[in-house]
């Protein structure tokens, strides 16, 4: 009995083994197929395969070549049809081992096809295992109705090496379904991470937005009794509001739409929100007819997008929340551009029935995701934290520490 009794492996450069591993499978396959039956016919080679048997030679032989080839040639197939490759080439062994046929290379293509089948083959498994030990087991008996000198203890010695090979390709196989499974998980995980944001994102910008207009139109309607001739300044303000709603929801839609690429870094940047257009929130904030006081403490620093958009948040969800509970009460807005953090503080006056009851009954309810509960959210993604709740003077305050950059980066 001889099975691979050499141990060392001729080393392949670098480059054309990446090469090959860049096509596509069949391609590999073929490849692999060529070479060993090129090297079946090495005769320095001959004596390295898979042996059982130890019968007579006898000399070559058209019949020899033809086993030859059947026991190679089938693994240009053996990832596509792995149990049709392994019937053909043990087929293929077990005759050439009966008539004693000289030892050539190409039966370590019984190895091949061996670990291919254990790899690659999804469907009846166990009928295909117990078929190819049944098959061993004729070969066996056949070989020793023959006059093989081969004892019962190296029958199955060779046995357990096949079925060795056979459970390293399923070992194989495993893995990779594995695998497959952690990627599918992770796209889901993603996908519904990516669906979240979008939610919060709409929330963000439907609620400031539509809020700010119902404010805008009231006083103007308001104004259309009392003062006709500022009218015309709150329906501008009303349109303005609108057709801001409507970039953002646009830019949103983009994001809902796009299919297979995903947006530049520098798109990203130019369409999200930043802190440097907080002072506009501000000023549409006025115009709705909430008294805001805007400061802002230290030098404006470089951010990611990622942290400019969630302080951005902050201060619209706050605004938007004094607007709808506690209108024309005066709020204050508070920034500070610290070299390790961005704190962003907003206090709006007002009784706590007004002002804080009724935010903090809207937001902390059960629709997790939306208001300050997603804005956490938000916020804890980029290990910051955001403090919201009733002043013990009345009023409401909210307050978010958030780093300069998020873990991610």
């Amino acid at each position: 009995m001889l099975m691979l009794r050499w141990s060392r492996r001729p080393s392949l450069p670098p480059r054309p083994l990446a090469w090959l591993t860049g096509r596509r499978q069949d391609f590999r396959d073929g490849v692999l197929a060529l070479v060993l039956t090129v090297l079946a016919f090495v005769p320095t080679l001959s004596q390295i395969g898979a042996q059982i048997g130890e019968l007579p030679g006898r000399p070559s032989s058209p019949l020899s070549i033809g086993l030859t080839l059947a026991q190679t040639l089938p693994l240009a197939v053996r990832t596509r049809l792995p149990a049709a490759c392994l019937a053909v080439v043990g087929g293929a062994f077990a005759v050439h081992q009966a008539l004693g046929c000289p030892a050539t290379f190409g039966s370590v293509g019984l190895y091949a096809a061996l670990y291919s089948a254990g790899a690659h083959q999804d469907s009846f498994r166990r009928a295909l295992a117990a078929a190819a030990s049944a098959g061993y087991a004729v070969l066996a008996v056949v070989l020793h109705r023959l006059g093989s000198p081969e004892r019962i203890a190296d029958y199955l010695a060779f046995s357990l090496f096949l079925a060795g090979v056979w459970l390293v390709g399923t070992g194989v196989r495993k893995r990779r379904a594995e695998e497959a499974e952690r990627r599918r998980l992770a796209a889901e995980v993603a996908a519904d991470a990516e669906r979240a944001r979008i939610a919060r994102e709409l929330h963000d910008v439907v609620t400031h937005h539509v809020t700010a207009m119902v404010v805008q139109a009231d006083a103007a309607q308001f104004l259309l009794t009392s003062a006709p001739e500022r009218a015309g300044e709150g329906l501008t303000a009303v349109s303005d509001t609108g057709r801001r709603a409507l970039t953002e929801l646009r830019h949103l839609l983009g994001v809902l739409e796009a299919t297979g690429r995903s947006a530049s870094a520098s798109e990203s940047a130019d369409r999200a929100p930043t802190l440097g257009k907080v002072a506009d929130l501000v000023a549409r904030a006025r115009m709705s007819g909430q008294p805001v006081e805007f400061t802002e403490r230290g030098g404006r620093r470089t951010r990611s997008v990622d942290v400019e958009l969630a302080a951005y948040r902050v201060v619209q969800e706050a605004l938007t929340n004094a607007m709808k509970h506690a209108a024309g009460q005066r709020t204050k807005v508070l920034v500070r551009h610290g070299d390790e953090r961005v704190e962003i503080e907003v206090a709006t006056e007002g009784p706590a029935s007004s002002s804080a009851a009724a935010p903090a009954a809207r937001h902390e309810g059960p629709g997790g995701g939306r208001g300050l509960t997603g804005l956490r959210e938000r916020v804890r993604m980029l290990d910051g934290e955001l403090v919201a709740g009733p002043r013990p003077d009345g009023g409401f305050h909210v307050r978010a520490v958030i780093p300069a950059q998020s873990a991610q980066e």
